[in-house]
């Protein structure tokens, strides 16, 4: 059973992309995304909403801790891997961070990185280990709860980002790069993969060699962050909360 659910290896065959586990994954985080948006508006007043927002929030936070126990139960923790510096790691805490505090700044940010990041994932995951592993079940929790985090933020308690939203994330996101290029340097690791290509199939085999396919994940992450925007151009931007912050 150890060696089923929490081993370092496996013996049996790796995850498989667009395998029948990974499929289902996919539907029932589609299905979480319905119920949200279908609920949303019965939320935005309930004691079920706040509820929610705070169990996500936990569920988030969790996932990282016990992520980073389970590497130090394998005796596998390393900086060269383990620490929170890939994008989804941060945009996780900082999904966890938004629905505890609100934060309409961090909202911006985590709307089209975290997004953005956490959907690239779900549909190519960096991932070895299959159904049933403990792996498993933290890879797809963590990232569907990164996609709801944002999408409960943005229907249910009425957040809308800005076309500014994108460059605050583009400028955030180099910050980021030029930090993980430096603990890579350090650490051996590859972080934000800007130090090779992943191991794994992924839509950056689409994108060139090293390091051209870094500029390239500029080109896309911009396109990207704007076809996100798109369903809010022309509406109403500012929330409650982001009236709230610009004013204070």
């Amino acid at each position: 059973m150890h060696s089923l659910y929490f081993s370092l290896s496996i013996s049996g065959e790796p995850f498989r992309l667009f395998s029948p586990s990974h499929i289902v994954s996919l539907i029932l985080l589609l299905a979480l995304i319905a119920l949200l948006y279908f609920y949303r508006h019965k939320w935005q007043t309930s004691f079920a909403g706040k509820f929610t927002r705070y169990a996500l929030a936990g569920l988030l936070i969790l996932s990282e801790v016990c992520f980073q126990l389970w590497h130090v139960y394998t005796d596998s923790w390393s900086a060269a891997f383990t620490l929170p510096l890939q994008l989804c790691s941060v945009t996780l805490l900082f999904s966890a961070l938004l629905l505890i505090t609100k934060n309409y700044s961090l909202y911006e940010i985590t709307f089209f990185a975290g997004i953005g990041g956490a959907a690239q994932a779900l549909i190519t995951p960096e991932l070895f280990y299959p159904f049933p592993h403990f792996r498993f079940f933290h890879f797809f929790l963590a990232h569907a709860g990164i996609i709801l985090a944002c999408l409960y933020m943005t229907w249910v308690e009425g957040y809308r980002p800005v076309f500014r939203s994108v460059w605050k994330t583009m400028v955030f996101l180099n910050v980021l790069l030029v930090i993980a290029l430096l603990v890579n340097n350090w650490t051996g690791g590859n972080y934000l993969f800007v130090s090779h290509k992943p191991e794994n199939a992924s839509l950056i085999d689409f994108l060139g060699p090293y390091p051209w396919y870094i500029l390239s994940l500029e080109g896309v992450a911009f396109a990207l962050f704007t076809l996100l925007y798109m369903p809010f151009a022309g509406k109403k931007s500012a929330s409650k909360q982001q009236t709230h912050d610009l004013s204070s």
